[in-house]
């Protein structure tokens, strides 16, 4: 209990402090524990005789499932139990690839309680990418739905294979687990800093990386995601996001259960902005989340006209342009606040309820988190790179990355963790994002921000979404080029070229001006985000091949000169 008390309050403070940012940053305090097991010390403690709604499943079709704290509780014991007698121990490896159903909540409860560490995982994977997962993560047991076991087929034997939602051969069926005893007693105590979470990275510029989580680094670290969503109990909490990547583990797990909240899900075969509307209306949701690219789509339909009960919007994952935030502003008078935080930390910096926004920004160090910019050498500056003192270690930063001490050497340097990401910071102590280190670039001797491009192009009526690259240039060295992914509606052609270079050219400065452009279809990672490092792949290897069928530059059209 003194576990569960220490841990309550401090989320108790923050949810007091939610709109009194000052007062929540300087006098927050990380809890300090030795030993922690979330679901057996906190959740199960906040679970008992409780009828609050946990989780609430809306599938397409209007069928739904409703579960209460304690169900989940029960449900969970279960299905520990039944691991258990299957071999699964503690720091075991299970590698979880279920949708949103509800057993992916009633396993990682399970896996929490045992003490295994979950290796979550999306239902998109290619049997080569879950080879490479089974291997470099030392998975011991697999969690699959009927349909995702053919994927498995051809990969190591000697695992244990648990298949949800009905029977395939050699699987062992999940359903079983709900006849199991409902007492679970823990094999011993958890170490606040065992694993339990590792996590393969999108792999935005690389191979992906595993980031290793601890019982506290995300428990305990959600305690300030809780914070910058706003979440209160007795919330309906919908976080859009597919399992399989830390942002579900953010905000469809940890985060609104920390608070007391529902967990909502609304789950659809494919993205349709009015049923999506339709159903935070009907449900009566209070507080979501959305990636950019929902935003986008939202914003093309008639919001104003959607009677929506919704306190709180947030974005996360990437950057949220301006154009998006102010078009929900004036249906909703709501602003979305955005975030910014990574797989191996919890939330960073944000815009916390009640708090002046400024236009662009994603706001200031969250509590528990000692911001600096840094330059190359390690020196405070304005604009450089995002970093987190390991003097005042925040609890949600990962243990590491798995199996790569020579990375973890890079990024734990000079007693900072450096997050890879640069930023600017204003006098009022407000961040704006201005892109990954790797991407930002030099177009005539000047830095050049992708994303305060792209952020001025998706303004363009015809423009759903863009990536900014270098493209080489003999006189300039590089220069600004946008990939253009067009709304429906819109088809590429010369005219609308020179229109969106047009609109480019007035609304930036001479030196960030988009001099070419190209439509395509933008080559994303499998959790959704722009590979920039394959436009700029492309670039780099173009030679001296003339203009692709779909391709502009500037010189093209001597209206612009």
């Amino acid at each position: 209990m003194a576990l569960t008390q220490t841990f309550l309050q401090a989320r108790d403070f923050l949810q007091a402090h939610r709109e009194q940012y000052e007062v929540a940053y300087r006098d927050f305090r990380w809890p300090v524990l030795k030993e922690f097991n979330w679901a057996l010390d906190f959740f199960d403690v906040q679970a008992r005789g409780n009828d609050t709604l946990a989780l609430w499943v809306v599938e397409e079709d209007g069928s739904e499932r409703k579960l209460t704290y304690a169900e989940m509780s029960a449900r969970s014991n279960r299905v520990a139990n039944f691991l258990r007698q299957q071999g699964v121990a503690r720091g075991d490896r299970v590698l979880i690839m279920i949708p949103n159903q509800v057993e992916l909540w009633d396993l990682m409860l399970a896996c929490i309680k045992l003490g295994a560490v979950m290796i979550p995982a999306t239902t998109l994977l290619t049997p080569e990418d879950l080879a490479d997962r089974l291997t470099r993560g030392q998975v011991k047991h697999i969690v699959t739905t009927v349909a995702e076991t053919a994927k498995f087929a051809q990969l190591p034997s000697g695992l244990t294979r648990l298949c949800v939602g009905g029977e395939a051969p050699g699987w062992l069926r999940f359903a079983d687990a709900y006849e199991a005893g409902e007492a679970f007693e823990p094999s011993g105590k958890t170490m606040a800093d065992d694993p339990l979470l590792l996590y393969f990275t999108s792999g935005t510029t690389s191979k992906p990386k595993l980031v290793l989580h601890s019982h506290q680094s995300y428990p305990v670290g959600h305690l300030t995601t809780m914070y910058f969503i706003g979440l209160q109990p007795g919330d309906v909490h919908w976080n859009i996001s597919s399992p399989g990547w830390a942002k579900h583990a953010w905000s469809c797990f940890f985060a609104p259960w920390i608070a007391g909240a529902t967990i909502f899900i609304y789950n659809f075969a494919r993205f349709n902005a009015k049923a999506v509307l339709d159903t935070i209306c009907r449900c009566e949701v209070t507080t979501l989340c959305a990636p950019p690219t929902v935003w986008r789509m939202l914003i093309q339909e008639d919001l104003a006209s959607y009677p929506v009960k919704l306190r709180e919007l947030v974005g996360a994952g990437e950057p949220l342009n301006p154009e998006v935030i102010d078009q929900v502003r004036r249906a909703w008078n709501i602003t979305i606040r955005d975030g910014y935080g990574q797989t191996e930390t919890c939330c960073q910096i944000g815009n916390s309820p009640g708090q002046p926004i400024k236009p662009g920004s994603m706001g200031r160090p969250m509590p528990g988190y000692r911001v600096a910019l840094l330059d190359h050498d390690g020196h405070p500056v304005q604009e450089g790179e995002i970093a987190l003192s390991l003097a005042q270690r925040p609890t949600g930063l990962m243990l590491g990355y798995e199996g790569d001490e020579g990375k973890n050497r890079e990024v734990m340097r000079d007693g900072h963790y450096h997050t890879g990401d640069v930023a600017m910071c204003d006098d009022s102590g407000y961040f704006t994002y201005v892109g990954r280190a790797d991407d930002v670039f030099k177009a005539s001797d000047y830095r050049i921000s992708p994303f305060e491009l792209e952020s001025e192009l998706i303004k363009h009526p015809a423009v759903a979404e863009t990536g900014v690259v270098p493209s080489p240039d003999p006189l300039r060295l590089s220069v600004p080029k946008a990939y253009v992914a067009l709304r429906a509606g819109f088809t590429p052609s010369r005219e609308l070229a020179l229109d969106i270079l047009k609109f480019a050219r007035a609304q930036l400065a001479p030196y960030k001006r988009v001099r070419r452009l190209e439509f395509c279809e933008l080559p994303k990672t499998i959790s959704g985000k722009i590979r920039r490092v394959e436009l700029r792949r492309a670039e780099e290897n173009r030679g001296d091949a003339g203009r692709r069928p779909q391709e502009f530059w500037e010189e093209d059209f001597p209206e612009l000169k």
